[in-house]
C-alpha cells in the first residue's frame, strides 16, 4: 500500500465520497447525503483506489464490503471528517443531530428509559434513535453510534467502556421444583429442562464451575427463545430451569416467584458495556451519553 497521507488528502471530494459510501453501504444513499450524482461518487472512489493502489471496496449485485486497506482508510477520513465538520460549526451546533443507540431488549425497558430522560433533558437538541434488539449488531453497517453489550467481549475493533456487572443465576420457579426434585449438582441438570438462549451457544450459556475448574453439562429443554424476558416468564410457568441475568430476576428473587439453583456452582458473573466503532472519535453527543450511563449505572440498581 502506497502512503496514505500527503497523495490523498489533495482530493477531499474523494475522501468524502469514501466515507459516506463505507457509513451507509449504498453508493446511491452516499450521493443522496452528499448531494452529488452516483456517477460522481463512484469515479472518486475509483480515483481514490487508483492512488492508494489498493482494492478499498469490494461490490457484488448484492453487497458492497469494505477490504482491510479500506479500514485503515476509513479510519483516517472520518476522524479528518469529523475534526473538520467540528471546526466549521458553532459551539452551539455541537450537540445537534441524531444519536444512535442499540441495546438489548429486556434491558433497555428496564433500565434505559431514565438515564435517556436525564440526557435528553440535558441535550434538547439532540434525538435518540434507539434500537432494540438481543441480536449482535454490525455498528458500521447499522449506522449505530453507541450499543449495549451484556457478554464477554470478543471484537477487539470496538472500543468498550464498562458500565456495570451482574450475576448469572440458574432459575426455577417454586412449583417446577415441587415437581420435578431440585437439583444439587451441575450433573443433575441432565435429569431436568433447561431452557435455551438462542443468541448464545449452550456451552457459552451453560458454564458451570466446581473446585476443579469447568464443569461442561450438555443441557437439553423443550424451548429456545432469542429473548431474555420470554425464558424469564417461561420458568415462573414451570417450563423449566433457564440461566437468568440478575438485573432481570432480582424482584422476583424477592418476591419469591423464583429461586436460584446451584448457587456454589455459579456461571461467572458477566459485564455490561457500553461500544462504539474504533478508528474514529466519538462526537460530544456519545460521550455525554456514556457519561450520563456510566453515572447511572455506578451503582446497579439490581443489587
Amino acid at each position: 500500500m502506497r502512503g496514505v497521507s500527503e497523495p490523498l488528502f489533495d482530493d477531499l471530494l474523494g475522501l468524502a465520497c469514501f466515507a459516506r459510501v463505507v457509513e451507509h453501504r449504498s453508493f446511491s444513499r452516499a450521493a443522496s447525503v452528499l448531494g452529488v450524482s452516483k456517477s460522481v461518487v463512484s469515479s472518486r472512489v475509483s480515483r481514490l483506489e487508483s492512488r492508494v493502489g489498493e482494492r478499498l471496496l469490494i461490490r457484488t449485485t448484492r453487497k458492497l464490503s469494505v477490504t482491510d486497506v479500506g479500514l485503515k482508510v476509513y479510519s483516517h477520513v472520518s476522524r479528518m471528517l469529523q475534526e473538520a465538520g467540528a471546526a466549521t460549526r458553532g459551539a452551539s451546533d455541537v450537540e445537534r443531530g441524531t444519536l444512535r443507540l442499540n441495546a438489548p431488549v429486556s434491558f433497555a425497558q428496564m433500565y434505559l428509559a431514565a438515564p435517556l430522560a436525564r440526557f435528553l433533558a440535558a441535550h434538547p437538541h439532540t434525538t435518540v434513535e434507539i434500537s432494540l434488539s438481543d441480536r449482535l449488531v454490525d455498528l458500521v453497517e447499522e449506522r449505530v453510534d453507541v450499543a449495549l453489550r451484556i457478554s464477554r467481549l470478543r471484537d477487539s475493533s470496538l472500543v468498550a467502556r464498562r458500565l456495570a456487572s451482574t450475576a448469572l443465576h440458574v432459575c426455577a420457579s417454586p412449583a417446577y421444583l415441587r415437581r420435578r426434585g431440585t437439583p444439587e449438582r451441575p450433573e443433575d441438570l441432565l435429569h431436568h429442562d433447561c431452557l435455551r438462549y438462542s443468541h448464545l451457544r449452550m456451552q457459552d450459556e451453560w458454564r458451570f464451575y466446581g473446585p476443579e475448574g469447568r464443569i461442561p453439562i450438555p443441557v437439553a429443554g423443550p424451548l429456545v427463545a432469542g429473548n431474555g424476558s420470554m425464558l424469564r416468564e417461561a420458568v415462573a410457568e414451570g417450563v423449566g430451569l433457564a440461566v437468568l441475568p440478575r438485573f432481570m430476576v432480582a424482584e422476583d428473587l424477592r418476591s419469591g416467584r423464583l429461586v436460584t439453583v446451584l448457587d456454589a456452582f455459579a456461571p461467572r458473573p458477566v459485564s455490561i458495556y457500553a461500544v462504539h466503532a474504533s478508528g474514529r472519535a466519538p462526537a460530544p453527543r456519545v460521550r455525554a451519553l456514556l457519561d450520563v450511563l456510566a453515572a447511572e449505572f455506578r451503582v446497579a440498581p439490581w443489587t
